[in-house]
C-alpha cells in the first residue's frame, strides 16, 4: 500500500489526541510555534511568562499576556511529524488558531533575502500530510491563510515576499536534482513543517498561519550556512517580537 493511498476521512482513531492531552481551562486561542531553542529563550527572557501544561514528553507549554492578549507558545522537534502530533495535542487543550515562525532554506536568494517570506503553497514532499488530505488534491497543499498572513506583515511594516515552498522530511536528501525540480515548480523556500500543519488544520477546521525567515543559502554552487543556528540577538529580539505582533492581529 502506497502513502499515496494512506488518507482515510475518518476523524476518529486506534490512538486519538484525547488519550494523551485533555482540555485546559483558560488555554489562549492563539498558540505560537517556534522550532529554535534560541527564540524560545528570547521570549523567556524578555516577557513575563507562564508554564500552563506539558505536552505527553514533557515539553512545556507557556502563556505570555502581550497587548492585553493571552497567548501560548511552545517548542517542538523540528519536522511535521512530531510538529504535528503536539499541535493535535494542544487543539485538544484549546487552542484554534496556529502561528508557526522558523528559519528556512532559500532557493532563490534574490527574492528572498532581506524579506519574510510567507508560503502560498506547500510542496507535499513528506509523509504527514498524506495522513490528514488525500493525494489527488495534488502535490501542493494550498495554504488560504497567507493574504491575510502577508497583510498582516505588511502592516506593521515588513518587507514581505509571496510564493511556494518545498516541506521536506529529509534534511541530508536535498539534492541538487530535487532542488531543481522543486525551482521549476516555483518553490522559493524548502523547510520541514509546512505542508503537514497546514494540512492538519484544514483536516481539524482550525486556522494555521505561517511565515519564514531564510537562514542557509542551497542557491548557490556549494551550500552556505549563513545564519542557520546563529541569528544575531538583536535578530532574536525583533522576531520574536514579530511573532506577538503578528499572533494578537489573527
Amino acid at each position: 500500500m502506497s502513502i499515496l493511498n494512506s488518507f482515510d476521512p475518518s476523524k476518529e482513531s486506534i490512538i486519538n489526541p484525547t488519550h494523551l492531552s485533555k482540555p485546559l481551562d483558560g488555554f489562549p486561542e492563539t498558540i505560537i510555534v517556534t522550532f529554535s531553542k534560541y527564540m524560545l529563550n528570547t521570549l523567556l527572557n524578555n516577557y513575563t511568562c507562564t508554564p500552563i501544561g506539558k505536552m505527553s514528553d514533557g515539553r512545556s507549554i507557556y502563556k505570555t499576556i502581550y497587548q492585553n492578549r493571552s497567548i501560548a507558545f511552545f517548542r517542538p522537534p523540528i519536522g511535521a511529524p512530531s510538529t504535528v502530533l503536539f499541535l493535535e495535542e494542544a487543539l485538544v487543550k484549546g487552542a484554534r488558531k496556529i502561528l508557526l515562525f522558523g528559519s528556512c532554506g532559500t532557493l532563490d536568494q534574490n527574492l528572498t533575502d532581506s524579506n519574510i517570506v510567507v508560503p502560498t503553497h506547500a510542496y507535499r514532499d513528506e509523509g504527514t500530510s498524506y495522513h490528514y488530505a488525500p493525494a489527488d488534491i495534488g502535490d501542493f497543499i494550498e495554504i488560504e491563510t497567507s493574504k491575510r498572513t502577508a497583510d498582516i506583515l505588511k502592516t506593521l511594516g515588513i518587507p514581505v515576499v509571496m510564493g511556494k515552498t518545498w516541506t521536506t522530511d529529509a534534511i541530508f536528501r536535498e539534492t541538487h536534482r530535487n532542488m531543481q525540480l522543486r525551482k521549476e515548480a516555483g518553490c522559493i523556500t524548502v523547510e520541514m513543517e509546512c505542508a503537514g500543519v497546514m494540512a492538519m488544520a484544514r483536516f481539524r477546521g482550525v486556522e494555521a498561519y505561517q511565515y519564514l525567515y531564510t537562514a542557509d543559502n542551497l542557491d548557490s554552487g556549494e551550500w552556505e550556512r549563513r545564519t542557520l543556528g546563529a541569528l544575531p540577538a538583536g535578530t532574536k529580539e525583533k522576531f520574536a517580537q514579530m511573532a506577538l505582533d503578528v499572533a494578537i492581529r489573527l
